[in-house]
This record gives structure tokens, C-alpha cells and sequence, in this order.
């Protein structure tokens, strides 16, 4: 099979060269549970960085009593290995339907593909943590920060990529420090030799090429923490934003999208199977996935295909029985906690374009 740059399947998607960002096929997107490494989705901020395995240390520091320098070996010898199925989803996925409403300028104009799930092996952050003698929350919360080895520029500076997450999350179990991805080594693209998995959030705080973690009082004051991946309301706009007052991003939103259809899509009259991939975060799972194909007007519920794991997105599919005519596909799920798509993009669209959860809508032609 030929591949494209960095290794990737030849019929991956390429939303940026430089810095490398990609994803797959929507319709390759909910053939299987397990995304093939080679169509996984790739986004990056910089450069690939080359890593020198001799000299490579992984530093723990901070609110620790006894911080660590690890090598590689260290890592993988000392520590138990475990593992973790988990689905990774950008936070601006579905962003090209939010810019058909405004123009999002300055961002990735994804579709709905910028989300994959993989197998993923290495230790638990908890184990490290409790090894460097993390401290305890004593009344007041901690926040646990991650740095990486790739380099991007913002506002004309130059720096590393971070971001951090809340203490109770870093020692939850499901948190891990991977170096395998689907049974082999981490290939450089996705973050070789290390990299967090962090399930149930968003894609940015699964940091790659990890140097550094760090147990603070704060959260990461790293630009991609501090400044980007925030959600703010519909009427802000980037003229009038006031970054303080931005929703710093954390767990994934519950979300449904179409992948078995594209828009304006030719299809046969008769019966067609209308599939796709719905998601829950934050450790919910989904609980319902209804479809239509009259624009809302009525619905069914989708057969899902739970995954064994909690941080799994969930895979769905429905038959229609349609004879020719224009129809609306639409889909909307509902996970464990009740929580409800919105039925409209004004509901959530913001100057960033991120998180968008809205109904998802496919218009089709049917003909004889």
C-alpha cells in the first residue's frame, strides 16, 4: 500500500503540510473500533521533533518529595506496564460547519474526522506520580503540567507545547504514559518515545514527546493552557475576547456524527445503512444515539456497538427503507449522564470553533 508523508495511508486527509496535521476518510472512520495507525489522526502544533534516545530523560518535579530523571529503560523497567483503549478527539472537530456559518479565520478548518481511537500501552502517570511522592490535595486543588519536546511559535515567540490537567484526574487509573499505539512502538508522528493519555478530554492534554511533568497549584500557564483552547460564548468575538474569561477546556462534550454519508451524497433507493461514531466524555458513556432521515421530524434509535472500555467512543448504525427523493440524515446522541446534543449550530458556535456538538446533518438524494 502506498504510503503518504509520515508514514500515513495515501488516502488521509492533509489539512496542513507544516506542521503536519491530517485525518481519514470519513467513511473510513467507523469501519472498525480500532483505527488503523496509519489513517489515525494527526494534529500537531510544530514540527516532528528527532528525539536522541541515549541523552532522552522524562523529569518529574514540583510539589513532589523526591523528584526523578528517567531514562526510557527506567520507565519501561521499573514501572507496570498497563494499558488503555481510548479514543482521541481534537477539540476542533467539526469546525468546517461552524465556519459555513462565519468564518473562523486562523484555525484548522476540520471536518468531522479529527478523532481516531487506538490501543494504547505504558505505565500509569499515577504510578509516577506516587514515586516522586506527589503531594496530596491538603484543602486546595493541584494541577498536574505536561511538557513536550515540539517547538511552535505564537504572538512571535517561540516555545514547547503543554498543557496540564487537575491532580484527581492525573491519578485516576486510565491515565497513562504510552509507548505502544495498537502493539508496536509510538510512531514519531504520534509522539515517540512518550506520550500522555489522558481519556475523556480533549486531545490537547494528551501531550506528545513528553520531557517534563510537573505537579503545581496552577494550571499550565503554557500558551496552549493559558490562552488557546478556550470556549467562549456566541456574541464574543476576537475583537472583543477577553481570554480570562474563557472555559479552559478539559472533558470532551457528548457528540454524534454521520460518517457512512457525505452532503449532497447520490444514494439508490431501497434500503441504506446509515452509520457512524458518537462519543462521550469525562468517563460517561453513550446511552442512545437516535437517527432520522426527515430532518428531525421523526426517529429511531441506532444500534450501538459498546466498546469494552469506558473511554471508547461508541460505533452505530440504523437502516432507512427511502424511496427517491431528497431526505436530512441527522443524528444526536445522549450519554449516561443525560446530557443532550443541541439541535443547532447559533447554540455553539464560538470565535474558535471549538467543540461543536450540534446535530449532525447529511443531505442526500435518493434515486431509482
Amino acid at each position: 500500500m502506498k504510503k503518504s508523508i509520515h508514514n500515513k495511508h495515501a488516502d488521509i486527509v492533509i489539512k496542513q503540510e507544516t506542521p503536519f496535521n491530517a485525518g481519514p476518510p470519513l467513511k473510513r472512520l467507523s469501519e472498525c473500533a480500532v483505527t488503523p495507525t496509519d489513517l489515525f489522526f494527526v494534529r500537531s502544533h510544530g514540527d516532528v521533533p528527532t528525539v536522541n534516545m541515549d541523552s532522552y530523560r522524562l523529569t518529574i518535579n514540583g510539589r513532589v518529595s523526591q523528584p526523578l530523571s528517567l531514562s526510557f529503560a527506567q520507565l519501561k523497567n521499573d514501572f507496570k506496564r498497563a494499558e488503555v483503549s481510548a479514543t482521541l478527539m481534537c477539540a476542533g472537530n467539526r469546525r468546517e460547519e461552524l465556519t459555513a456559518m462565519k468564518p473562523i479565520p486562523n484555525e484548522l478548518p476540520w471536518g468531522a474526522e479529527a478523532i481516531s481511537h487506538a490501543a494504547w500501552a505504558g505505565v500509569r502517570l499515577g504510578d509516577v506520580l506516587t514515586a516522586a511522592g506527589a503531594e496530596s490535595e491538603a484543602g486546595f486543588p493541584l494541577h498536574v503540567e505536561f511538557g513536550g519536546l515540539d517547538e511552535t511559535e505564537r504572538l512571535y515567540k517561540r516555545f514547547k507545547f503543554g498543557g496540564s490537567i487537575p491532580l484527581t484526574k492525573a491519578l485516576s487509573g486510565e491515565v497513562i504514559l504510552a509507548y505502544e499505539m495498537n502493539g508496536k512502538p509510538l510512531p514519531p508522528v504520534h509522539g515517540f518515545p512518550l506520550r500522555m493519555i489522558v481519556p475523556g478530554y480533549i486531545g490537547a492534554r494528551s501531550v506528545k514527546w513528553l520531557e517534563k511533568i510537573t505537579v503545581q497549584a496552577e494550571p499550565s500557564q503554557n500558551y496552549f493552557q493559558r490562552h488557546a483552547y478556550r470556549l467562549f460564548a456566541p456574541d464574543v468575538t476576537a475583537e472583543s475576547v477577553n481570554w480570562d474569561d474563557g472555559l479552559m477546556l478539559g472533558e470532551l462534550n457528548v457528540n454524534a456524527v454521520i460518517c457512512s454519508h457525505v452532503e449532497n451524497e447520490q444514494a439508490a433507493s431501497g434500503v441504506i445503512t446509515v452509520h457512524g461514531y458518537s462519543m462521550a466524555g469525562g468517563g460517561r458513556e453513550v446511552a442512545r444515539v437516535d437517527v432520522s432521515c426527515d430532518g428531525g421530524e421523526t426517529w429511531i434509535q441506532a444500534e450501538l456497538n459498546h466498546a469494552a472500555s469506558s473511554w471508547a467512543w461508541t460505533l452505530w448504525k440504523v437502516q432507512f427503507d427511502l424511496k427517491p427523493g431528497k431526505f436530512q440524515l441527522v443524528v444526536r446522541a445522549v450519554d449516561s449522564a443525560g446530557n443532550v446534543q443541541p439541535k443547532d449550530m447559533e447554540q455553539v458556535w464560538n470565535f474558535k470553533g471549538y467543540m461543536n456538538n450540534a446535530w449532525h446533518r447529511i443531505n442526500i438524494n435518493v434515486q431509482d
